[in-house]
């Protein structure tokens, strides 16, 4: 704000609007105010601490004033708490950088070609400081990016490691506390013929009961903690039912290694002894 305030990050992306690059429509129908000098648009999910994104407010950029000439739907993602798109002029008065080089450029294909082949050509013509993907693949490489390379992707990644450790114990010590107090029944079964196979398979079965009862609340839980954090941090995180699969069968291979671990002391029980 021009009139005073604290300053704030902004992540700002210059374009030619007429090649249109993003499939947005409230950028596309936008391109006329985008060609004014020092205006800019900014996404409507910019924090609210930026101040109202309302048009004909000026505001400034690295000590330039602009006028915002509207705002446009896209999101913010990772890339800031504010975000602005303008055309390359604008984005060069404000930056002080020249238009070239570009970060990032899209390439239309003919109908019928295929993009992988394509990437491939564009990568032995192309110089070596110049990266080529194809959709899929500029979708695979930013998910790396930010799961492997970024703090936010250490941060979900260990909180997934000690979640799996502190399920593998808690039902470790659940199910050992059930064969302690239902010894002598295991007993009897081993008294009777039944094998130590026969034994371990009846803790696993109520490993498995276990989980699938937790999981049904676990789900509903997971469902509301999502839209909490679509509500605060504005990030388009879904919960996907290949996710869920993916949970459930980390969960169920958790509760056989739990299983397995607490019928360690089962296996060495002596009937004669317990009775």
């Amino acid at each position: 704000d021009p009139n005073g305030g604290i300053k704030l990050d902004a992540f700002l992306i210059g374009f030619d609007p007429k090649a249109q690059p993003f499939a947005v429509a409230s950028l596309e129908d936008q391109v006329d105010t985008l060609a004014k000098p020092d205006t800019v648009l900014v996404d409507d999910s910019t924090r609210a601490i930026f101040g109202p994104l309302n048009a004909g407010r000026e505001v400034e950029l690295d000590g330039r004033r602009v006028t915002i000439g509207g705002t446009y739907n896209l999101g913010t993602g990772f890339l800031g708490i504010g975000v602005l798109a303008m055309d390359v002029a604008n984005f060069a008065r404000v930056t002080q950088r020249r238009a070239d080089p570009v970060n990032l450029g899209v390439i239309q294909l003919a109908p019928g070609v295929d993009a992988a082949r394509m990437a491939e050509t564009l990568r032995r013509i192309l110089p070596d400081d110049v990266q080529v993907f194809t959709r899929k693949s500029l979708a695979a490489h930013e998910n790396a990016y930010w799961t492997k390379r970024t703090s936010v992707g250490l941060i979900f990644g260990s909180g997934l490691i000690v979640a799996l450790i502190v399920g593998l114990m808690v039902l470790y010590q659940t199910l050992a506390t059930q064969i302690a107090r239902h010894l002598p029944q295991f007993a009897t079964l081993k008294a009777i013929g039944y094998g130590d196979a026969s034994l371990v398979a009846v803790v696993v079965f109520e490993a498995l009961m276990v989980v699938g009862v937790a999981f049904v609340p676990a789900v509903a839980a997971a469902f509301v903690s999502y839209g909490v954090i679509r509500n605060e941090t504005l990030l388009p995180v879904m919960l996907t039912p290949s996710h869920l699969a993916m949970v459930l069968g980390a969960t169920l291979v958790m509760s056989a290694a739990s299983a397995l671990l607490s019928v360690s002391g089962l296996r060495r029980a002596d009937p004669a002894d317990v009775f």
